[in-house]
């Protein structure tokens, strides 16, 4: 008989883990069941967790047709929804939220978002159960090409880049989903600064200075993002104990 709760995190990618957000589950009190689609898996039912947590990856939100497991993750959210399971998703987890919810996804006009950028908070954020608590100056990593561009009906925005893109929503009483990534540290990071290395030098991004940038941010970072992690894990205390 387990003794805490349980958080189900769904991973797309191998270099796409759960990483800091998981260390900081753990430490809160939850056990954490990491299901791999990508790798032959079963995606088990959201009822018997008492969160769930769908993680980023390299695919599109709207790659169903090359990523066979894409589309039972948006209907293991919409049954998360239903049964009331505390979610988050960050990054494509957020976006395949907002797709699978009736939302739209698409690339982002202006490019790729890379590096730490500043949250702009919305005044709902202030009043929010998940972020409210975070609603206060802080930065955050971006490394993402995609971003929604329409929210389902009934989401509520809590957070935008000073253009106007996503950054963080309401989707559901307790569905959430964040762009930014709270879970990576350079470690994580330094795969995808390779990948996308001639991409960024196409552009004028200096990757390997976006890292250091990071990296000397660490300590900011864990303050602002770990209490994420920690009111996702109250939520699933909640629904454990109740």
């Amino acid at each position: 008989m387990t003794t805490r709760p349980t958080v189900l995190v769904i991973e797309h990618d191998a270099e796409c883990p759960v990483a800091l957000v998981g260390d900081w589950l753990d430490g809160a009190g939850c056990d954490v069941v990491v299901c791999r689609p990508y790798a032959q898996d079963v995606l088990p039912a959201t009822a018997t967790y008492d969160a769930l947590l769908v993680l980023g990856g390299p695919m599109g939100a709207n790659d169903d047709a090359k990523h066979a497991w894409l589309g039972p993750v948006k209907e293991l959210v919409r049954a998360a929804r239903d049964a009331q399971v505390p979610t988050l998703g960050i990054c494509l987890g957020h976006q395949l939220i907002a797709a699978a919810l009736g939302g739209t996804v698409e690339r982002n006009p202006r490019g790729q978002q890379v590096g730490l950028l500043g949250v702009g908070w919305t005044a709902a954020a202030r009043e929010d159960r998940l972020f409210g608590p975070l609603a206060s100056p802080r930065r955050g990593v971006q490394w993402n090409d995609d971003v929604v561009t329409r929210l389902p009906d009934g989401a509520t925005l809590l957070a935008e880049t000073e253009h106007g893109e996503v950054q963080a929503a309401r989707f559901g009483p307790l569905m959430w989903g964040v762009q930014l990534h709270p879970e990576v540290d350079v470690p994580v990071l330094r795969p995808w600064a390779e990948d996308d290395r001639g991409s960024h030098e196409t552009r004028g991004i200096d990757t390997d200075g976006v890292l250091r940038d990071i990296d000397a941010a660490r300590a900011e970072l864990d303050d602002a993002w770990r209490p994420l992690a920690e009111g996702l894990a109250e939520l699933a205390k909640e629904r454990f104990g109740g």
